[in-house]
């Protein structure tokens, strides 16, 4: 198992300079100039190619990357063009934002999924089966941001039951727990939005995956020992079936993150998303990039979390690198 994980470690980071090459490659060919949008349009050329030595786009592309890099590698993403303060702290300012609201919807979809996955795997056949699956795909189809706004018109502006936006932050001078309760009730309703399309399609592959998993020798052996069929989905079937359920929940958490830029946005939360968002308007290369590469990193240490729990439930795989292995 250990050379396993290596092996996917040095591919995360094979993956990780990659992302980063392209990431600041992309940004690069991109039309306008920092110094241009600080200055304004009218200022004086002197004026704005002063201001770009000043930020350091005058220096040739390959010395910024490795500039750029040499910092993160130290722990230092530079200083934002727009906001003059340092990118790290923005950053920090803006994940307690978003880390809580993508950890809320993930784990609100993969509730979701798992029970109505289950339901639908013990009711195959049935109209419950069939009434679940068609939620599911209706559930697919409805955009995230469109969901968002139903959302508020219901639960904010007809029933104010919630706030139409905004995040207030972690208040805990009254208390750790009120003050937490505080922030998850901001985060409930852009956590749903983002966390329905999610839950849909990850309740299809829970669904797919356990009638597959329930057709396997070992299941008909189970059944044929006298074990019900509620045990045999839980204990046998389910831990199998989980396998290829936790590679798709990790995909999904990805466009989680993409889709938070947008939902963000709908619920005026001071999150990383529409941090992105205004370095985008604003031409901060130093926002942008930093941030994208964040998200890069996020989603690439996810998927080495999920490769090592794939090594847990499923030994076989650390097994056939072992086989392989010269």
């Amino acid at each position: 198992m250990t050379f396993y994980l290596i092996k996917r470690l040095l591919v995360t980071l094979a993956t990780l300079l990659a992302a980063s090459v392209v990431v600041f490659a992309v940004l690069e060919v991109l039309p306008g100039n920092a110094a241009q949008v600080l200055m304004g349009p009218d200022a004086d050329p002197a004026a704005v190619a002063a201001k770009a030595s000043e930020l350091g786009l005058d220096a040739p592309a390959p010395a910024r990357y490795l500039q750029w890099m040499g910092g993160l590698l130290r722990g230092d993403m530079g200083l934002s063009y727009a906001y003059g303060t340092p990118v790290a702290e923005l950053v920090a300012e803006r994940l307690q934002v978003t880390a809580p609201l993508a950890l809320m919807a993930m784990l609100l979809a993969c509730a979701l999924a798992l029970g109505a996955g289950l339901w639908a795997a013990a009711r195959h056949g049935r109209w419950s089966d069939w009434a679940l699956m068609t939620l599911s795909q209706a559930g697919m189809a409805v955009p995230g941001f469109w969901l968002g706004m139903l959302l508020v018109l219901l639960f904010a502006v007809r029933l104010q039951w919630f706030a139409a936006g905004g995040f207030e932050g972690w208040f805990f001078d009254e208390g750790w727990f009120s003050g937490l309760l505080a922030g998850l009730r901001a985060l409930l309703l852009p956590a749903l939005a983002l966390a329905a399309v999610q839950a849909a399609v990850l309740a299809r592959f829970v669904r797919s995956s356990l009638l597959e998993t329930l057709r396997e020798d070992y299941v008909r052996t189970a059944r044929a020992k006298g074990l019900g069929r509620h045990a045999v989905l839980m204990r046998h079937a389910l831990r199998n079936a989980l396998v290829p359920v936790v590679t798709v929940a990790a995909m999904q958490f990805a466009e989680l993150l993409a889709g938070a830029v947008v939902v963000e946005n709908v619920f005026y939360l001071p999150g990383l998303g529409r941090l992105v968002f205004q370095g985008i308007a604003n031409r901060d290369l130093a926002v942008v990039r930093n941030c994208v590469m964040l998200l890069a990193c996020m989603v690439a240490l996810i998927n080495l979390a999920v490769d090592a729990l794939h090594a847990l439930i499923d030994p076989r795989l650390t097994h056939a690198q072992r086989l392989r292995a010269p």
